[in-house]
């Protein structure tokens, strides 16, 4: 059975079947084959083995997308030990942090981040070995360093080692923190083979398709491409870091035929100047996370079908919709595999149509997250009832249709009335002088939240607060428009997944530079 299969054990297949065959291709960089890759792989697990990691040992990694980061974690893999990708906004605490929560004595990391480590020396006292996966010569740092090429140079690769099964943890991927300290996510193998197939249906590709992506890898977006590629015997093509300007040109230059968007990618391709070659590229099929709303003409002028999926770390996915065709707004029908409810504060299912939070099973064993490492206390709460609880507000239609409301921790409230972020900045997106906006709660005087939007307009546009307002007015509900408008260059986002840091945005909220519809009321202050 195809479920029943492990990555690491199917790119081992694919390199005995078809060794000369390119597996990966790094955007301005080198390519492998699926026997070289594997070759790099074993000889990755030997170095492991002989620096004492063993079945179940955690090796924290710091890596742009690239060959080298790929061959770390499959070659942990056929030592049944687990890689901890690290964010590579993180500097230190928060890098401190998840050295010490991962219990890791070794990490390997990009040469870029070698300060970062330098920095928190004298907060991370397990770390015993530093590995530069791209240097070509060990640095002073105060652990033992090795260079890529001294330590994986002359090393024999290994033999006679067993795949890991698929219940086995493949990765622990740390969440954002933004209701505490970041949890990391253990993800099995059986999740990697769904979170493949869920995003990216097995039976819409063969070996001929290619993968573009410039996703990081300390998210799934990131590591479900090799997985989906191992699968169907394609190739993979990765780029460091998104790239607006160049991603046609990528994509023309590699022949990538499917990709991956989140959604302040599709937005700059979309809000490019349309040209009248727009639809001559290689590209068959993009998945959209979230759906565009204006996904017909996305389709149109690109020449190629969409899709879209909703999926967190914890949950591959369970929705999801066909190519070419989605419902607006909609994340898909659920697929078959799962079990979902909708349900309220005490897991009781709510009314068809009605706002509550989705809980989530999967008829396989170990295909959902297999808990918080070193965390029993919030596993056992996000567990609840034998439900995964997504903490994400969901409603349905009554022709099946499922659709994302907001995460329960962005969602605002006022008057009495339930907000969703989500859609509030859809709706202000909208509006043909905006690029793009953030909405968040600010304190009411009144208790409860009230809503305040930061916009970036579009180039050479100078629309003004109380025009925008206006304009909400008339496209919003009333207890949805907001109180408070701020306009800022641009939105602080993360570097790699260009998701914005609403954190950021709460601090100091009521500023000199935001504007009051109600200025006539005393402001409170933040």
């Amino acid at each position: 059975m195809e479920h029943r299969k492990t990555i690491p054990a199917v790119i081992a297949q694919r390199a005995q079947e078809n060794p000369e065959k390119t597996f990966i291709r790094e955007v301005g960089g080198r390519d492998v084959t699926y026997g070289a890759f594997q070759t790099e792989a074993l000889k990755w697990a030997a170095l492991f083995s002989k620096l004492g990691v063993t079945e179940g040992g955690t090796v924290m990694t710091m890596l742009p997308p690239s060959i080298d980061a790929y061959a770390v974690w499959m070659g942990l893999a056929w030592l049944r030990a687990i890689e901890v990708p690290c964010n590579l906004d993180f500097q230190g605490r928060m890098l401190a942090y998840i050295c010490q929560n991962s219990g890791t004595r070794i990490a390997v990391i990009s040469q870029q981040y070698a300060e970062r480590f330098q920095q928190i020396a004298d907060q991370v006292s397990e770390l015993e070995i530093v590995i530069i996966a791209d240097g070509e010569a060990a640095i002073d740092l105060p652990w033992k360093t090795l260079a890529r090429t001294d330590a994986i140079g002359a090393i024999t690769a290994a033999e006679g080692l067993v795949p890991p099964n698929i219940w086995d943890t493949s990765l622990i991927i740390y969440t954002s923190g933004t209701t505490g300290p970041s949890k990391g996510v253990m993800m099995s193998w059986a999740q990697q083979y769904e979170n493949a197939n869920g995003s990216v249906p097995l039976s819409s590709l063969s070996e001929s398709d290619i993968y573009f992506s410039p996703l990081p890898l300390f998210h799934g977006g990131g590591r479900m491409p090799l997985c989906l590629m191992a699968l169907v015997n394609g190739q993979l093509v990765v780029r460091k870091k998104f790239n607006t300007e160049a991603f046609w040109e990528d994509v023309q230059t590699y022949g990538c035929t499917v990709t991956a968007m989140v959604g302040a990618m599709t937005h700059f391709l979309w809000t490019q100047k349309p040209k009248p070659d727009d639809h001559d590229n290689p590209l068959r099929y993009a998945v959209l996370l979230p759906m565009h709303p204006e996904w017909r003409a996305f389709e149109k002028r690109f020449g190629l079908q969409v899709r879209t999926a909703y999926a967190m770390t914890e949950c591959s996915p369970p929705f999801g919709t066909g190519w070419s065709d989605a419902v607006q707004g909609s994340c898909g029908r659920l697929r078959p595999e799962y079990e979902i409810r909708i349900v309220d504060e005490h897991d009781f299912e709510v009314q068809n149509g009605e706002i509550g939070e989705l809980i989530v099973r999967h008829r396989r064993p170990w295909t959902l997250f297999k808990g918080y490492f070193g965390m029993p206390d919030k596993t056992a709460e996000t567990w609840r009832n034998g439900w995964l609880h997504t903490g994400d507000a969901f409603r349905q239609d009554e022709k099946g249709n499922y659709y994302f409301v907001d995460r329960f921790k962005d969602a605002i409230r006022r008057r009495g009335e339930n907000i969703s972020s989500f859609e509030v900045e859809g709706l202000v997106n909208a509006h043909p002088d905006i690029a793009e906006s953030a909405a968040i709660a600010v304190p009411s005087e009144w208790g409860e939240d009230e809503v305040k939007i930061v916009v970036v307009r579009q180039s050479g546009c100078l629309v003004d607060a109380e025009t925008l307002s206006r304009y909400l007015s008339e496209t919003m509900p009333r207890f949805m428009v907001p109180r408070y408008i701020e306009f800022v260059e641009t939105l602080p986002k993360t570097e790699a997944t260009l998701r914005v840091k609403k954190a950021e945005l709460r601090v100091n909220s009521l500023n000199e530079n935001t504007w009051d519809r109600e200025a006539k009321r005393e402001r409170p202050s933040s």
